[in-house]
């Protein structure tokens, strides 16, 4: 593990034991995709490339469901990180709006594959809201509801008139059914459960080493010597693609998680609906199923092979003294899980999916910013389509070189 993305005890790989464990490499083998990657977004790939059909393989250098995907707080958003008015400069709002639309089509997917092989990683839509506790922001608030009310989302708006939590709030954007929760690491073993029955082979402690490009293939070095070759190789690591690609994917930065223990009530917490607040950056709070809160934010540049051990803690007591501040109703808070790690995030909050642009072979799901894991559910549906010669419009959003001029 690359000890600058993941520092801490994340609360989903502490607190979940290990349901199966999988092979590493020990052979020679060919396949169609060599998916690199098995945290959430390698098993979101896996399950659709399996349900369409395709020989994949699902490559894991440490274990299954570790690293970045114990470090998300899985709160899930069709929203953008920045509000529409301020991503103007990257993108448009037309865009924007698409972006919105495909996070609800994503959170529908999510909740089709609960339905059909039912909930084993603590799944549940919820309610969101966006608001500020600032007099100054009450109108751009209002801005970004009233752009959303009129393209027909479920939205409505809160002021200190109608506010129904026991909160601070001036201002807020609440979305009726607009996100969803659940367990990272039993959703990602989930998806590889019904990869596997599927046929795809997946292998963990088997580390990519190197990959060369031939005419009609590629073919992949592991540790301990062992091939793999395939017509493709979809990049699937998260914010470690330095062994693919020297391009700049994103702004990193190190973000801070503090989870609760078990909380009595949620007094003043109006449905248990995900929150995030409108400050910079923003901070953003969760509840599980066994009655805890997850906060995270507080973000800091990102320095690689290096931690901040006194700044680490500067910024998990200041999360536990906002979580305590803000729900003041809510008795007994304590930190129990604190972790942190690597988050990256681009100009117009979009992650990459697709094809690397000088080279066919080389394919991206890169979910960067808050909606990582919604991106990477849009990049299984999109890529496997795609490998059956269905090019999918929507792609064009998230082209790997879009910033290049």
């Amino acid at each position: 593990m690359n000890l600058q993305y993941v520092q801490g005890e994340p609360i989903f790989t502490k607190t979940n034991k290990v349901p199966k464990q999988y092979d590493y490499l020990t052979e020679n083998i060919e396949t169609d995709v060599i998916i690199v990657g098995g945290g959430v977004t390698g098993s979101i790939l896996g399950y659709y490339f399996s349900k369409a059909n395709i020989k994949s393989v699902i490559l894991e250098k440490n274990r299954i469901g570790y690293c970045s995907t114990g470090l998300t707080t899985s709160l899930l958003q069709y929203e953008l990180d920045d509000k529409l008015n301020d991503l103007m400069e990257a993108t448009t709002q037309i865009d924007v709006i698409r972006s919105y639309e495909l996070g609800i089509k994503a959170l529908n997917e999510i909740d089709n594959i609960m339905n059909e092989y039912g909930n084993r990683c603590d799944y549940r839509k919820k309610d969101t809201l966006l608001y500020t506790s600032k007099k100054l922001e009450i109108n751009e608030i209002y801005e970004e509801y009233r752009v959303r009310k009129e393209n027909g989302f479920d939205v409505e708006f809160i002021d200190e008139t109608n506010n129904p939590f026991g909160f601070d709030l001036k201002a807020g954007v609440y979305s009726n059914n607009g996100g969803a929760q659940f367990d990272p690491y039993k959703y990602t073993h989930e998806l590889i459960d019904i990869s596997i029955k599927k046929g795809v082979r997946v292998y963990e402690n088997t580390e990519v080493t190197s990959v060369n490009y031939e005419n009609s293939e590629v073919l992949i070095d592991t540790t301990y010597g062992y091939k793999v070759k395939g017509k493709i190789v979809i990049v699937a690591t998260g914010y470690n693609t330095g062994l693919f690609s020297k391009r700049n994917f994103g702004t990193k930065t190190t973000t801070f998680n503090l989870a609760t223990k078990p909380v009595s009530d949620f007094s003043g917490w109006y449905k248990r609906a995900l929150v995030r607040d409108n400050n910079l950056p923003y901070n953003y709070y969760r509840t599980t199923e066994d009655n805890r809160i997850i906060i995270g934010g507080e973000d800091i540049s990102f320095v690689p092979d290096i931690f901040n051990e006194k700044a680490a803690k500067e910024k998990y007591d200041l999360l536990e003294q906002r979580l305590k501040f803000m729900f003041k109703d809510i008795k007994n808070i304590e930190a129990e899980y604190k972790y942190c790690g690597a988050f990256a995030s681009t100009k117009d909050n979009l992650g990459f999916i697709g094809k690397d642009p000088d080279n066919n072979k080389l394919w991206y799901c890169l979910g960067y910013g808050a909606n990582g894991i919604l991106f990477s559910m849009l990049g299984g549906m999109m890529l496997s389509d795609l490998y059956l010669g269905k090019c999918n419009e929507d792609l064009r959003l998230f082209k790997v070189d879009r910033f290049d001029n």
